[in-house]
C-alpha cells in the first residue's frame, strides 16, 4: 500500500473521531442551553409542615414556572437537617437536585462538633440567600409563666429541667435558647424533633413544655389562644407582636436569627448556577412572593453567590465565640 493511501486513511480516521466529538461536545453545549429539561428535586432538610417547608413551598411553584420544569419538595429531615443537606451534597453536580441551606447545616452545625460526612463549605456552591427570621419562644397558653422573666425564674425552680422542643441541635432556635439558658442560669431540657411541626403537635398535646418557633408557624395557634408568645430572638420586637419583648431585654446578649439559602453541589456548571440565580432572583423580587414571605415571618435578602459566601463567614465569625463561651456541645 502506498505511503499516501495510509496517510489518507489516517486522516479519515482522525477526522472522524475529531468529527464524533465535536458532535458530543455540541450535544453538551445544548443540552447545558437546554437546562433544565426534566423535573428539578429541591431537598428540604425538615419535616413537612414547618418553616423550612413553607418557604420552600411558596418559592418552589413560581421557580418551576420560570424554569418551565417542575420543582418538586422532597422532605428528608432528621439530625437537625444534617441528613437531608448531606442528600444534597452527594447529589449530582447537574443543577436537577438543589438544598434549601440553612445554619444548623452550614454554619453552626459544625461548629458545636456535629460530626458530618459533607464539608459545608467546600461540597456545596451556596448560590442563593432566601431570607432570615427570629425565632419565637412559646409556651402552652396554660402554663404559668406568663412572661419570659417568669419562665426564666420557674427554670431555675426546676431540678428536672423545663422540657422544650426545637428542630434540632445546631438550629437557630436550639443556639437562640441555648445562649438565653447560658446566661440566665435556667434549668432547661432540651427535646429534638425531625421539624417544628412535629414539636408543634406535642407542645399543644403538652407532651413539652415549651418550644422555639417562626412567628409564623406559632400564629395561628397563638391567635385561637392555644399558645403564648413569651419572646422573639430577633433585635428588636416585630411589627405584628408589639407586646412581645425581645430575648436580648430580659436577658441581655440573647437571641439570634435563622435563614435560608439554595445550594446547589459543588462543581455544578456556571451556566446552570447563573440560570438558577436569575429565576430566584426573579421570584424574590416578585411582589407577591415577598408579601407571602414577610406574612412567614421571613425578611426577604435576596443575595447571590458572593453575597451568601460573605454572609455565611460572618455568621460563622458570629457564632464561633458565643458557641465557646456559652460551652454548646453536640448532644
Amino acid at each position: 500500500m502506498a505511503l499516501s493511501e495510509s496517510l489518507l486513511r489516517v486522516v479519515g480516521r482522525c477526522t472522524i473521531v475529531a468529527g464524533a466529538m465535536a458532535l458530543l461536545a455540541s450535544q453538551a453545549v445544548l443540552a447545558q442551553d437546554a437546562y433544565p429539561n426534566r423535573p428539578i428535586k429541591l431537598i428540604v432538610p425538615f419535616a413537612a409542615g414547618g418553616t423550612g417547608d413553607i418557604v420552600a413551598r411558596l418559592l418552589s411553584t413560581k421557580l418551576g414556572e420560570g424554569l418551565g420544569e417542575s420543582v418538586v419538595i422532597e422532605n428528608r429531615g432528621g439530625g437537625g437537617s444534617i441528613i437531608g443537606t448531606d442528600a444534597g451534597a452527594r447529589a449530582p453536580a447537574d443543577g436537577y437536585t438543589l438544598t434549601l441551606s440553612n445554619g444548623a447545616a452550614i454554619t453552626t452545625g459544625p461548629l458545636i462538633g456535629q460530626k458530618l460526612a459533607y464539608r459545608p463549605l467546600d461540597d456545596f456552591s451556596h448560590i442563593f440567600l432566601i431570607g432570615s427570621f427570629p425565632n419565637m419562644l412559646v409556651v402552652r397558653d396554660d402554663h404559668p409563666a406568663k412572661d419570659l422573666r417568669q419562665f426564666v425564674e420557674l427554670s431555675r425552680k426546676d431540678a428536672r429541667g423545663i422540657s422544650w422542643g426545637s428542630a434540632g441541635v445546631g438550629s437557630a432556635g436550639f443556639l437562640a435558647v441555648e445562649l438565653l439558658r447560658q446566661l440566665a442560669g435556667m434549668n432547661l431540657l432540651h427535646v429534638p424533633y425531625r421539624g417544628t411541626g412535629p414539636a408543634m403537635t406535642d407542645l399543644i398535646g403538652g407532651s413539652i413544655g415549651a418550644m422555639m418557633t417562626s412567628p409564623a408557624m406559632a400564629a395561628s395557634q397563638i391567635k385561637v389562644g392555644k399558645l403564648r408568645a413569651l419572646a422573639v430572638s430577633s433585635p428588636a420586637r416585630l411589627m405584628d407582636y408589639p407586646d412581645v419583648p425581645t430575648m436580648t431585654e430580659v436577658v441581655p446578649g440573647a437571641g439570634g436569627d435563622a435563614w435560608f439559602g439554595i445550594s446547589v453541589p459543588i462543581n455544578t456548571p456556571q451556566p446552570v448556577i447563573d440560570r438558577l440565580h436569575a429565576e430566584l432572583d426573579k421570584v424574590i423580587k416578585t411582589p407577591l412572593i415577598r408579601a407571602q414571605l414577610q406574612q412567614a415571618g421571613i425578611t426577604p435578602l435576596g443575595l447571590g453567590k458572593q453575597g451568601f459566601n460573605k454572609f455565611l463567614y460572618a455568621e460563622i465569625s458570629k457564632w464561633t465565640p458565643v458557641i465557646r463561651s456559652a460551652k454548646i456541645a453536640n448532644e
